[in-house]
């Protein structure tokens, strides 16, 4: 099982994300919140989910996007990291990625298919880190952190754009 890590082992700017994941085995939250992610965007339709809830800000398409897109990056860093690797990983620009990903031009399906597959590959990869990796330490955008923690701000990210996917956008669509 996969402890929770302590403060010092990620960055400041990631507590929030960390302290959204509840107690319990990572495994089966990262598994419970790929249910609660289907569930969720499953029920938007293509038209909705092309909303955004303020003029600036993405579209429900271009969120999703973005927690695959940043999940997809993590898990790397999980993975590079809990294997030992020492080389310095370098950071990424969201906005880039999630300009780049033409989710205007996708069904909500196929962003969700996408997410899908990469919370399964990121399952797998949790599900099969050895013991002793979770300790490991590297950089990521300069910065130190442990591939526990890395595992920990994937569960947070996720959950922390899906709780604003349902405050901001859907009270929207509903009210």
């Amino acid at each position: 099982m996969v402890n929770r890590p302590n403060e010092n082992e990620y960055p400041q700017y990631y507590v929030p994300y960390v302290q959204l994941v509840p107690e319990g085995d990572l495994l089966e939250i990262l598994k419970e919140n790929l249910k609660q992610v289907t569930a969720l965007f499953g029920r938007i339709s293509d038209d909705d989910a092309n909303s955004r809830y303020a003029p600036d800000k993405w579209s429900i398409k271009e969120v999703l996007s973005h927690i695959t897109d940043t999940e997809r990056i993590m898990s790397y860093r999980l993975l590079r990291i809990g294997r030992g690797d020492q080389t310095p990983l370098a950071g990424f620009d969201e906005t880039e990625f999630v300009s780049g990903s033409q989710a205007a031009q996708l069904s909500l399906e196929q962003i969700l298919n996408d997410f899908t597959a990469v919370r399964n590959a990121t399952i797998t990869l949790v599900q099969n880190m050895p013991e002793s990796a979770w300790a490991n330490i590297g950089i990521a955008n300069d910065m130190e952190v442990t591939a526990r923690a890395v595992a920990y701000i994937i569960a947070g990210h996720e959950t922390h754009h899906r709780k604003i996917v349902t405050e901001r956008y859907l009270s929207q669509l509903q009210g």
